[in-house]
């Protein structure tokens, strides 16, 4: 060991040499083990002769104690009155500016705090700021971001600059849907697309369900959306792993759905997400590029079909319902969708309803027509009256998908939600659970409420 190492330190200790006293003091004896008559007494002092200077210090005569005023009761910055503020200097003050914002000050340093602000410029914008930002920590509204936060944004950068290939107006809901979709799906873990979901739609006038995971909706979202990208022309994902137009695929959505589940070599995991949201971000370029003519290019769904500029309506609309079941899932906050895209997809569903209904009077589910009229003509119609957010009034036709609905023909009325009657119309809620009010012919009601429900597919 060098002499660095005995002393631990680099100078050897020389340190300690110079001052010649050892930085930590060794262990003393406690006074029960000191032996005291082994302790030399200190040598007797004697008194010096008569004349003489004692030796050592001379002792000095106390000075008089300057007087000090008793303190003065009525005073009240005496710092000996127990009720004044306490007396605080400047930086003790701007120390308890952060507690007082956040109301966590006694009320003696309240008092003496608000004294000085009235006083100090500097610490009363400091108080300010502090307070603004404790106004943040305490809100009571929710931290989720607001749903048309994205539009907001867009239209804003738009504003500045707009876009050399804007996206057409009516894509623009199938945009947002896809995209709010995709921001859930980023904020979940790997676990959470395994998790349970249970998808609900009518068929007649009962309810089905069809039981899968997150991974397996996300599936079930790319193929129906395949059915647009074969009305483009496009490439899309089919369930054996290939892509091609999926000509030899079912057009119905329920069958190429099942399709696509039961080809699946293994269950979906969270690796369908980037295919789905690469045929999302496929759609919207191909319709932007297209130009206007490809907003009436037909969709086709098996059984019906639709126009592309509904179809990517009703594709947002599915994408938003989808979106709240996953959401369910996994315990996720999911809010609908802005008030305009909201008010579209009920235009939708109302300007669906009357074929549906003439559709379901074919089959036996619905009442007879009652008065049958000219194609273009007002008949006897139904005032859905959709309150909230996206709502508005629209007027059924009952008797014929050719008639007018009329305000002057009107025979019955339903009040609901504008949410609740895109449930009604996802499937989500029993037909005879949705209306909030109800007025006129009951079977004329009845037959629309259902009519709605029978509107959802998987």
């Amino acid at each position: 060991m060098t002499d660095d190492d005995a002393n631990g330190r680099e100078d050897g200790g020389r340190e300690d040499e110079v001052r010649g006293a050892r930085r930590i003091p060794g262990p003393r004896s406690a006074a029960d083990d000191l032996d005291l008559s082994a302790v030399p007494l200190p040598p007797p002092v004697h008194a010096p002769p008569p004349g003489k200077p004692w030796p050592g210090p001379q002792p000095t005569t106390p000075e008089p104690e300057t007087a000090v005023p008793p303190p003065d009761p009525s005073d009240p910055s005496d710092p000996a009155d127990p009720s004044g503020p306490p007396v605080l200097g400047h930086r003790v003050l701007k120390a308890l500016l952060g507690a007082w914002a956040l109301a966590a000050c006694s009320a003696e340093e309240t008092e003496a705090v608000e004294a000085h602000l009235t006083e100090c410029a500097a610490c009363a914008d400091e108080a300010l700021r502090l307070r603004d930002a404790v106004g943040l920590l305490h809100t009571d509204r929710s931290l989720d971001l607001d749903p048309t936060l994205r539009t907001r944004v867009i239209d804003a950068c738009l504003s500045r600059r707009p876009a050399d290939i804007p996206v057409p107006d009516w894509a623009s809901p199938y945009d947002a849907e896809t995209a709010r979709l995709d921001a859930l799906l980023r904020d979940i873990g790997d676990s959470e697309w395994h998790a349970p979901v249970r998808l609900k739609w009518f068929e007649g006038e009962q309810e089905t369900t069809r039981k899968t995971t997150v991974a397996g909706v996300i599936g079930h979202l790319m193929t129906v959306d395949g059915l647009v990208g074969a009305a483009l022309g496009l490439d899309v994902a089919l369930g054996d792993g290939s892509r091609g137009p999926g000509a030899d695929w079912p057009l119905s959505p329920t069958v190429r759905t099942e399709k696509y589940w039961s080809a699946a070599r293994r269950p979906p995991t969270r690796r369908i997400h980037e295919p789905w949201r690469e045929q999302s971000h496929t759609l919207i370029r191909t319709v932007s590029f297209a130009g206007r003519g490809v907003s009436e290019l037909s969709v086709s769904y098996g059984d019906f079909a639709l126009p592309m500029h509904d179809s990517l309506l009703d594709r947002a609309f599915e994408c938003w319902v989808h979106g709240g079941d996953i959401a369910n899932a996994v315990d996720y906050p999911y809010e609908a969708p802005s008030a305009a895209h909201l008010n579209r997809m009920i235009d939708l569903a109302a300007r669906l309803l009357p074929a549906a209904l003439a559709e379901r009077r074919r089959t036996g589910l619905a009442g007879p027509a009652r008065h049958l009229v000219t194609a273009g003509s007002p008949g006897r119609s139904l005032h859905l009256e959709v309150e909230g957010s996206g709502g508005g009034d629209w007027y059924i036709p009952l008797d014929s998908p050719a008639a007018l609905g009329s305000p002057a023909h009107t025979v019955a009325q339903v009040a609901l939600d504008g949410v609740e009657f895109c449930r009604l119309v996802a499937g989500h809620v029993p037909p005879v659970e949705a209306a909030a009010g109800q007025e006129g012919d009951r079977e004329a009601i009845r037959d629309v409420l259902f009519t709605a429900a029978s509107l959802s597919r998987l």
